[in-house]
């Protein structure tokens, strides 16, 4: 009897013990022995904070202070602040428009190692391709990159580490802004800084429209801000009409050319900046707007939705006749029919 009463025991102990490890392993949700308890199981989805939330060092070299290279910083950072918020750490640097100085910026971005470089004007973009094949270099406020980058047959698509954005306006429509506020006029002057070769491309095109239409057109290059009024002036004795390209030193110093010119001769600008500065009209693109498009690129190229040697040179979408209307008024002009007032800078 006492036989039997142990071996009962001993069945409804091991019963018990076979129910609970059931119980165990169907709370768990597991069909193997080896899982850990559910409660120190990470949750499926953890690790996508972390790649969402990854961050990025963007280094932003632009030539020197100015209201259209600072149009395209801030669309830049916009850009990039939008659609990938608190995840870039932005490092913006101004050279204050000394060349070697945008070589010393990005060397210090190189070494800092940094995931994309924006260059915004042309020396920056020279000193970045110059510097890293590597490191993803985006550049706004470019006239023409196959100039820029000593590039033959430029197709419109680098093929290295570098695209970005061109703020190129149509030369042909600006030879006939020209003609449409000076049809009588005989010799056109073309004023430009010689050490900008995206300048000289520039009025070499201008002028070559400006000839067909019947213009007398001279080049009056000038080499820095030592010779700049000298030359300034010998172009307003000598011509009819002054035109300037998108030109970085004239446009730090566009108060010199109105000094010069301003009530005496008619100057036409590349950019709306210069225009504001010292002309009467201008074929206007908004620098805030390509400076977006460079950011929305360098999303693309950090989050890896795109791969920057096959990306093409992007342009303005838009251009827009434009006039200050100061300067109209000290020449005695109205402006015609389609054109938008600058505002007063």
């Amino acid at each position: 009897m006492k036989k039997n009463l142990l071996a009962l025991t001993l069945a409804m102990a091991l019963s018990l013990a076979a129910c609970g490890g059931n119980s165990t392993t169907a709370d768990s949700g597991s069909s193997g022995n080896d899982a850990p308890p559910a409660e120190t199981q990470e949750p499926a989805d953890s690790a996508e904070p972390a790649a969402s939330g990854e961050t990025y060092k963007v280094g932003i070299c632009q030539l020197a202070p100015h209201p259209a290279l600072d149009a395209a910083t801030e669309g830049f950072t916009d850009a990039l602040n939008a659609l990938l918020p608190g995840q870039v750490d932005i490092d913006p640097q101004n050279a204050a428009g000394d060349t070697p100085t945008c070589a010393t910026i990005i060397n210090g971005f190189v070494s800092g190692g940094v995931d994309l470089i924006m260059a915004n004007a042309t020396a920056p973009l020279q000193a970045a391709a110059s510097a890293t094949a590597d490191i993803p270099v985006l550049g706004t406020s470019i006239t023409e990159y196959g100039v820029a980058l000593g590039i033959d047959n430029f197709s419109g698509t680098v093929g290295s580490n570098v695209s970005g954005t061109s703020d190129l306006a149509p030369l042909d429509q600006q030879a006939q802004m020209i003609q449409e506020w000076y049809p009588d006029a005989k010799t056109v002057g073309l004023i430009f800084c010689s050490a900008e070769p995206n300048s000289q491309y520039q009025v070499d095109n201008v002028q070559k429209y400006l000839e067909d239409m019947g213009y007398a057109c001279t080049q009056f290059p000038f080499s820095d801000t030592n010779d700049m009024a000298s030359v300034v002036q010998s172009a307003a004795d000598a011509s009819d009409v002054l035109y300037v390209p998108t030109d970085n030193t004239a446009a730090n110093n566009a108060g010199i050319i109105d000094n010069i010119c301003r009530g005496v001769k008619p100057v036409f600008a590349g950019e709306e900046g210069i225009c504001g500065g010292c002309g009467v009209a201008t074929l206007s693109i908004s620098y805030y707007d390509i400076g977006y498009k460079t950011g929305e690129m360098a999303a693309d190229i950090l989050t890896g939705k795109a791969n920057i040697a096959e990306m093409p040179i992007e342009y303005a979408p838009q251009f827009t006749k434009k006039y200050n209307p100061a300067i109209c008024e000290a020449l005695g002009l109205s402006a015609p029919e389609g054109y938008e007032a600058i505002a007063a800078q």
